[in-house]
């Protein structure tokens, strides 16, 4: 049986997701890019929910989140982004999960749930995605879930006004 599952967000999710965020906001800031200063409010979640729907109709991007199966808890979120289609078929994938939760499997199994439905799905053909590369317990997540390393990108994502280096990880369609 599954520890999680994944779903896609919706506005009903807006203060569960508020709460995450909340609770791990000293956490998260260490891996996120700049947030506005509004983001820590119900009105910028709920923004947030109806603009991943609005992409995911698009095909621009398909955000997840991550549920403990014997609670309905959401822990986490799970997504790819800039999903190119003609010649690159590719996406990035990114995640965030709740640090009381870190270390149990849970973000090895969604980031399988999610490759698998990149590739079954929307038949993507890679999905890449980038560490910081002393977040050792990220790059054994990628590791675990397939991916492999291809290299650094040096100065790659500003991180709270730092460009900070990404170890690079990537995973092939097996069927293509």
């Amino acid at each position: 049986m599954s520890n999680i599952y994944i779903r896609p967000l919706t506005l009903s999710d807006a203060d569960e997701l508020l709460n995450l965020e909340k609770r791990n906001q000293l956490f998260f800031d260490k891996y996120s890019s700049t947030r506005p200063s509004n983001y820590l409010t119900i009105e910028t979640q709920k923004e947030l929910i109806e603009k991943w729907e609005q992409n995911t109709k698009k095909e621009l991007e398909y955000r997840f989140g991550i549920f403990k199966a014997n609670e309905d808890l959401l822990i986490g979120t799970i997504g790819l982004f800039q999903v190119a289609r003609g010649p690159r078929h590719c996406a990035i994938l990114g995640y965030s999960l709740d640090q009381k939760h870190n270390g149990k499997g849970y973000t090895t199994e969604a980031a399988k749930l999610v490759v698998n439905y990149a590739f079954e799905i929307l038949n993507l053909h890679r999905i890449e995605a980038g560490v910081m590369p002393h977040n050792i317990g990220s790059i054994r997540v990628l590791e675990k879930a397939g991916f492999h390393k291809e290299g650094i990108a040096i100065k790659n994502v500003e991180i709270n006004g730092q460009w900070e280096d990404h170890q690079m990880l990537a995973i092939i369609n097996p069927n293509h």
